[in-house]
């Protein structure tokens, strides 16, 4: 199933058959007329995982109770982690081109990147539960100072988890090596990274302006929107630094060469 039907695969008149990748927007609908379901799906296990956290904030907010804040952070934060894993690891596989079918890939991925994803999940459910908590309880917006550095915590925060959990969904490493390589990533690679957040955060701030009549968005659209647009701006860094598409082929290649009977 496809929500959208543009065909970019067929070959036009001057289009060799073997043209590069697109960019932009058509490689943008290229990837939604083929994996458009899966990106939804995907979307819509991170969006329920999600409701603990935003639920458990919402009430701390209202009530302003510190210990909800602190189980919303970091129970909710861990729950939701590893759908986030699996919607980023969903939307790269696409991104390379790759085949299969999206249930068993997505299991896979999710038993292998779940115990990795747990503590990231808490420590940035809980950074991220203080932020809007301080950005609901506190005259913020009246200083100029405050709110710029709320501005600045948020735009980091993001960034830095979009590139953690992307990383989980593509190495096996400890905590500190992937926050390790997010900062540097981020740092290093600033216009990108840029963009990829503001994707994340315009997002955001549409659909918490408009509430409650962005719900309905939010269902057709939940997390994997703004999650593709960031991954797709920021892919290219992802596969210079990691060298990730050959390296990919290179474990298919020898995947497939294996004699028959050998252990896999």
């Amino acid at each position: 199933m496809a929500l959208f039907h543009y065909n970019f695969d067929k070959a036009g008149p001057g289009v060799p058959e073997n043209a590069p990748r697109k960019k932009g927007i058509a490689r943008f609908w290229e990837m939604l007329s083929r994996d458009s379901f899966a990106f939804w799906r995907a979307g819509m296990l991170a969006l329920l995982s999600a409701l603990p956290f935003m639920l458990g904030v919402w009430f701390a907010v209202a009530t302003h109770a510190l210990l909800p804040l602190l189980a919303a952070g970091l129970l909710g934060g861990a729950l939701m982690a590893p759908q986030l894993v699996g919607l980023n690891d969903t939307i790269l596989r696409s991104l390379r081109d790759e085949p299969g079918y999206w249930w068993a890939t997505y299991c896979r991925a999710w038993k292998r990147n779940a115990k990795a994803s747990l503590l990231p999940g808490a420590v940035f459910g809980l950074v991220l539960g203080a932020q809007i908590f301080a950005l609901f309880l506190t005259q913020w917006g009246q200083n100029l100072v405050l709110t710029i550095a709320m501005l600045v915590g948020v735009f980091f925060l993001s960034g830095l988890a979009l590139l953690t959990f992307t990383q989980i969904a593509l190495l096996e490493m400890s905590f500190g090596g992937i926050l390790r390589n997010a900062l540097l990533l981020f740092l290093g690679y600033l216009p990108r990274a840029a963009l990829a957040v503001l994707w994340l955060l315009l997002y955001t701030a549409a659909v918490a302006l408009f509430f409650p009549l962005s719900v309905p968005v939010m269902l057709l659209l939940n997390f994997w929107l703004p999650v593709q647009a960031a991954l797709q701006a920021f892919y290219p860094v992802l596969d210079k630094t990691f060298d990730l598409e050959k390296t990919i082929k290179a474990m298919r290649d020898a995947d497939l060469n294996q004699p028959d009977g050998a252990d896999r």
